[in-house]
């Protein structure tokens, strides 16, 4: 009996020791569970520091573009380096980020605020943005050639060890040659992955290269983006484009994303063109997001190439629609700046009240001579107070108001007297009739004769005129 029961009590002991055995298993089981999975959301929480810089002309709709990818309307261009970001959210993870913006002024003098943007220690989380302005072509490969050239100079001006640009050199490179096209074995369940990172990726077979294809490594990746697209209706009326024109461009233009392995695409900020799909590759390359987009060629102020997607067999089929253009011409001599056309800015003049007019102009008519007055000024040798016009007295009148006082008293009626009675003197003498009338009258009234003596008043002789006669 006494056997019995200590069998019991060991069986009941042991049993109480595997229960608490389980429990404490469980309860190791559940620890282990929250651990591994607060360490699987801190690996898959989207990386902070991500930053992209913005380089171009001024005018070319930087600032507009950051802002458009951040939903602001209303915004302040800044100077020298401005500072912008837009949102990232994964609705997988639920997760956000901010992406920094860099906006750098298109002076080259605010070129070395670019250290304040991009160091050594933030250069693996960087992605570059060209923008040219598509509004004036002619601008655009030196503008795209110049902007390259002063990222090289900075990254070359960093401490970045030679081993890590090394290695990020050759990430673009693999980035490059791994490309494949978007509906793909490849997309169809995408995966999350660090573009940036350095982590060993599975092995494949990879094609060589091309001889023009990422000589300009620059170690970071680069976007060139196209702004203004809108433009090209314009372009053709105003300046006489033709579609081979655009299609030179854009082959120049892929020739030079060739060199440094950038991606390619063409916007619109007036018609909110291809501006989601600026977003979509951008976290796709710094954020490892899936992309799922095809590239675009056949729309020619739409255009998108991805990283990896050209070569030079695919730009040479621009090629084929040229017909007055040839492949080897150069860029500045097809693609020539026009003209300037000088403005001559003449003063503005505002329109004055119809009173005030009026008045200015009662002022200037006061001030001119009566006689001068609503006509032009009569420069020929007349009288002074006379008329170009015979007025509607007689001759003899109009003649004696004119003619001065002659000296000795004698007036000008008088005078007019003797001009006229010689000349009907002249008249009569000639004529040799019945009506002779001495050419002479004097003074007192008495004719003279031809040889000069007085003569004898003829009864027949007319008398002169009452106006005549002296007064």
């Amino acid at each position: 009996m006494a056997s019995a029961m200590r069998i019991t009590s060991t069986a009941n002991t042991l049993n109480s020791i595997e229960n608490q055995t389980s429990e404490e298993e469980d309860g190791q089981n559940l620890w282990s569970s929250i651990l591994s999975e607060v360490s699987t959301r801190s690996r898959s929480k989207l990386p902070s520091g991500k930053n992209v810089l913005i380089m171009g002309e001024t005018g070319a709709g930087k600032t507009t573009l950051i802002a458009k990818l951040q939903g602001v309307e209303e915004y302040m261009k800044g100077r020298g380096l401005e500072y912008l970001y837009f949102n990232v959210h994964d609705d997988d993870i639920d997760d956000h980020a901010m992406c920094n913006a860099w906006i750098l002024d298109g002076d080259l003098y605010h070129k070395g605020l670019q250290k304040f943007a991009v160091c050594g220690e933030n250069l693996a989380d960087t992605m570059a943005l060209l923008v040219v302005d598509m509004s004036r072509p002619w601008t655009v490969l030196d503008s795209l050639q110049k902007w390259a050239s002063v990222l090289r100079e900075h990254i070359d001006k960093l401490r970045v060890n030679p081993e890590t640009l090394r290695d990020m050199e050759q990430r673009l490179v693999r980035q490059f040659q791994e490309y494949t096209e978007p509906g793909g074995d490849h997309s169809a369940s995408p995966k999350r992955r660090n573009p940036m990172a350095g982590e060993a990726e599975e092995e494949c077979v990879v094609l060589p290269l091309g001889e023009e294809t990422l000589t300009h490594n620059l170690g970071v990746p680069v976007m060139v983006v196209c702004t203004k697209c809108d433009t090209f209706v314009s372009l053709e009326k105003e300046h006489d484009y033709r579609e081979e024109h655009f299609d030179f461009i854009q082959s120049h233009i892929r020739h030079f994303c060739l060199q440094y392995g950038a991606a390619l695409l063409y916007t619109s900020m007036k018609e909110n063109k291809n501006i989601d799909l600026l977003y979509k590759y951008l976290v796709h390359r710094l954020y490892g997001f899936p992309f799922d987009m095809l590239a675009q060629v056949v729309e020619k102020d739409s255009v998108f190439i991805p990283s990896g997607w050209d070569n030079e067999k695919k730009v040479a089929i621009l090629y084929e629609t040229f017909q007055s253009l040839k492949r080897e011409d150069k860029f500045e001599e097809v693609i020539v700046q026009p003209p300037v056309r000088k403005f001559v800015h003449e003063k503005e003049l505002g329109a004055e009240d119809d009173q005030v007019f009026l008045l200015k102009l009662q002022t200037l008519l006061s001030k001119q001579p009566p006689a001068a007055a609503g006509r032009p000024v009569d420069t020929t040798n007349r009288a002074p107070t006379g008329s170009p016009r015979v007025s509607n007295r007689s001759a003899t009148a109009n003649m004696a108001n004119v003619m001065p006082m002659q000296p000795g008293g004698q007036t000008s009626e008088g005078v007019l007297a003797n001009f006229f009675n010689s000349l009907l003197s002249k008249k009569t003498g000639e004529g040799g009739g019945a009506n002779n009338t001495p050419r002479t009258v004097r003074k007192s009234g008495s004719k003279m004769g031809l040889d000069g003596e007085p003569e004898a008043s003829s009864p027949t002789s007319p008398s002169p005129p009452a106006d005549m006669e002296e007064s």
